[in-house]
C-alpha cells in the first residue's frame, strides 16, 4: 500500500481542524462529532494547541495527515512537523486572505522545498472573493521567494463545514474527493526503501502513564519492529541504546499496535524513556544522523514563583518548589518552544513564544491543581555587537473603519510604524511593524476600543535595535489596604473612580489588587468598609445600590494588566492581582 504524508498549515481560524474532521468523516475512520481537537482547552478556547495526527485510506493508499496549530505562538509546533511530511495543504480564507500566520507557516514550507496545494476555505462566505484571494496568494509566493515548479501550485476550493470540494468554482460537488484526487496526483508516494537500514526521527512526544514516555515520528529508511533493541543518535554525533518496547501505527485518530512499520509511515514508539524531538532513531551505531530539527528562539520571559501571599496553600495541592520544578521538566519533554532557567533556588525564569504560550500552559497547571504566582513578561533583549537588540513583529489589523483613529494612536504611542493601510467594504486594514513590548498587553485594549469587532494578529519578524521606552498604560492600581470580605456599599463608592476586578463577598487580602484607577496614579481603598449606621438618617439614605459587573481577571488578562511591581497569583479556583511587596 503506497502512503502520502502531508500536513495542514494556515492562519489561526481558516478552517484546517473543520476541514481534517471532514476528511476523516468521508473516510469512515470517525463517527459524527469526533475531533482532532481533543484537548479540553482546545475545545473551549476552539483553537489549535497541539500538533495532531490521523491517517485516512483513500482508494488504496494510506494518508497521513498532520493538523498544525495556527497561532503564532506554537509556530514550534508547526516548524517541527514540516520536516516529516512531504507536501502541506496551504489553507487560506477565502474572505480574509493571507494572514501573517499564513506568511510565516507558508516560508517555513518553501524553505523546506515543499510545493504546497492550496485550498481556498469558506468560498460560501457572502464577502468571500476567492478570484482576489487567489492572486493574493500568488503574490505571497512569489514574495517569499518560491521556485518556478512552487508558483506552479494547484489550487482547490472547499467548504470545510459542509464537507465539500471542487478543483473549479463553477463545479459541482458533494463531497471532499475532488481535494483527495489532488492529495494522490501531486503528493509523490513516501519513499519505501524498507531494505536500507533503519532511520526514523521523532517531531512529536506524547506521555503515557503506563508506557511512559512516547515518540511519533516518520520513518525514512528501512523497518522497525516492536522489540527491536536500537541505536539513538543526537546531532552532535553522541549515542546511545533503547529498546522498542511498542510500535502503534494509526487509523483515524485511534492507535493500533503493530509488530514491524515500515519506511514512509508515521508510527508512534514506546520504550525509549530519554528520547528527544529531533534525535535519528537508527539500527546502527555507524549511521549518518538525519539533519536536526530547528526551532526558533523564545521572544518573553517571566518568573515562576512560590505563592506566599495570605492566601497560600487553601487551594491548591501542589504548592511546593519542587513540585512546580517537577511539572516544568515535564513540561519540558513535550513543550519544545518552552526554555526554563532552573539555577535559581526559590524561582524559575521561564521562556516563552508569547503571551499565549505561557497562559496555555499556566491554566493546564492550574487544573492539575498547582498554585503559584508568576511576574509581569518581559521580553527577551539581546546584545550584538554593542547594539541593544529586541524582537519585533508584523502586525495585521482587521477593523471597522469608525475604529481605526484609536488603533492608530495607540499603535503609534507603543512604537508601532504603520507599512500598509486599506479601507475595503467599511473595514479597514493596518498592517505594522512593532517591537514585541508594545504589543504586550494591548490585545485587551485592543477588543475594548474595536467594540469586540476588530481582527489581529501577529508573527515574530525578527531581532531589531531597541525602540526606546514605551509608555503603554494610562491606568494605576487600586490596591487593598484591609484585609476581610469585600462589601457591596464600599466596591459602589470606589466604581465611579476605575474598573473594579472583583464581586462583593470575595475576600481579600492587604496588597491586592483589586480594580484600576482611570486618573493614572496608584491609590489604597479599603474595599471591607461597610455603611455606617446611625439613629440620624437623611430622606435619602436608603437608596438602593447599583453595581457594574467586575471586570473578572483571567490569566490572559493579568499578564497583560499586571505593572512591574506586581504578580498575578494563579490558582486552581482563584486568579488575582497583588502587589510584590504586601506591606511598607
Amino acid at each position: 500500500m503506497e502512503i502520502r504524508n502531508i500536513a495542514i498549515i494556515a492562519h489561526v481560524d481558516h478552517g484546517k481542524t473543520t476541514l481534517t474532521d471532514a476528511l476523516m468523516r468521508q473516510t469512515g475512520m470517525v463517527g459524527e462529532g469526533a475531533s482532532m481537537d481533543s484537548n479540553a482547552l482546545e475545545q473551549e478556547r476552539g483553537i489549535t494547541i497541539y500538533a495532531k495526527n490521523t491517517s485516512i485510506f483513500y482508494k488504496d493508499t494510506k494518508i497521513n495527515i498532520v493538523d498544525t496549530p495556527g497561532h503564532a505562538d506554537f509556530g514550534s509546533e508547526v516548524e517541527r512537523v514540516l520536516r516529516s511530511i512531504d507536501t502541506v495543504l496551504l489553507l487560506v480564507d477565502a474572505q480574509e486572505g493571507p494572514m501573517p500566520q499564513t506568511r510565516f507557516v507558508l516560508k517555513k514550507s518553501l524553505e523546506l522545498g515543499l510545493k504546497p496545494i492550496v485550498v481556498l476555505n469558506k468560498i460560501d462566505k457572502p464577502a468571500a472573493r476567492p478570484k482576489e484571494v487567489h492572486d493574493e496568494v500568488f503574490e505571497l509566493f512569489f514574495e517569499l521567494g518560491a521556485n518556478d515548479e512552487q508558483l506552479d501550485f494547484t489550487t482547490v476550493y472547499a467548504i470545510g463545514r459542509q464537507g465539500i470540494a471542487k478543483r473549479n468554482l463553477e463545479d459541482e460537488s458533494t463531497d471532499l474527493n475532488p481535494l483527495l484526487d489532488v492529495v494522490l496526483e501531486q503528493v509523490p508516494p513516501a519513499p519505501a526503501d524498507s531494505a536500507a537500514p533503519l532511520r526514523m526521527q521523532p517531531f512529536n512526544l506524547a506521555y503515557d502513564n503506563f508506557l511512559g514516555r512516547l515518540a511519533v515520528g516518520r520513518i525514512y529508511e528501512g523497518t522497525i519492529h516492536a522489540g527491536e533493541t536500537v541505536v539513538i543518535k543526537k546531532s552532535s554525533g553522541e549515542t546511545r541504546t533503547g529498546r522498542i518496547t511498542k510500535l502503534c501505527t494509526f487509523e483515524g485518530v485511534v492507535r493500533k499496535e503493530v509488530p514491524e512499520a515500515v519506511a514512509g509511515d508515521i508510527v508512534m514508539v514506546a520504550g525509549l524513556p530519554d528520547i528527544y524531538i529531533g534525535e535519528t532513531i537508527c539500527a546502527k551505531a555507524d549511521q549518518e544522523p538525519l539533519p536536526a530539527i530547528s526551532i526558533d528562539e523564545p521572544t518573553i520571559s517571566l518568573n515562576f514563583i512560590v505563592n506566599d501571599s495570605p492566601f497560600a496553600g487553601k487551594e491548591g495541592k501542589f504548592v511546593t518548589i519542587r513540585q512546580i520544578r517537577d511539572r516544568l521538566e515535564r513540561e519540558l519533554e513535550v513543550n519544545v518552544g518552552l526554555r526554563v532557567d532552573f539555577s535559581a533556588m526559590d524561582s524559575f525564569k521561564v521562556y516563552g513564544r508569547g503571551e499565549l504560550h505561557i497562559s496555555i500552559l499556566l491554566e493546564q497547571m492550574r487544573r492539575e491543581g498547582f498554585e503559584l504566582q508568576v511576574s509581569q513578561p518581559q521580553v527577551i533583549v539581546k546584545e550584538e555587537d554593542g547594539v541593544k537588540l529586541e524582537p519585533y513583529e508584523e502586525l495585521i489589523i482587521d477593523v471597522p473603519t469608525e475604529s481605526s483613529g484609536t488603533v492608530i494612536e495607540k499603535l503609534g504611542k507603543r512604537k508601532g510604524v504603520m507599512s500598509n493601510m486599506k479601507e475595503e467594504h467599511g473595514i479597514t486594514r493596518l498592517t505594522y511593524e512593532i517591537p514585541t513590548r508594545g504589543l504586550l498587553g494591548y490585545r485587551g485594549q485592543f477588543m475594548v476600543d474595536t467594540k469586540g469587532e476588530g481582527i489581529l494578529s501577529s508573527r515574530f519578524i525578527e531581532f531589531r535595535p531597541y525602540a526606546g521606552e514605551i509608555k503603554k498604560r494610562d491606568v494605576g492600581s487600586m490596591v487593598s489596604m484591609a484585609s476581610g470580605k469585600a462589601l457591596g456599599f464600599s466596591l459602589w463608592n470606589l466604581q465611579d473612580r476605575g474598573v473594579i476586578y472583583i464581586a462583593p463577598a470575595v475576600e481579600v487580602y492587604e496588597g491586592m489588587v483589586i480594580g484600576n484607577t482611570s486618573k493614572g496614579e496608584e491609590m489604597s481603598v479599603n474595599p471591607t468598609k461597610g455603611k455606617q449606621l446611625s439613629n440620624m438618617r437623611s430622606s435619602g439614605a436608603d437608596e438602593a445600590i447599583t453595581l457594574t459587573p467586575p471586570y473578572e481577571i483571567t490569566i490572559e488578562r493579568g499578564l497583560e494588566l499586571m505593572n512591574a511591581d506586581e504578580y498575578l497569583e494563579i490558582t486552581p479556583k482563584s486568579i488575582r492581582l497583588r502587589k510584590q511587596v504586601l506591606s511598607r
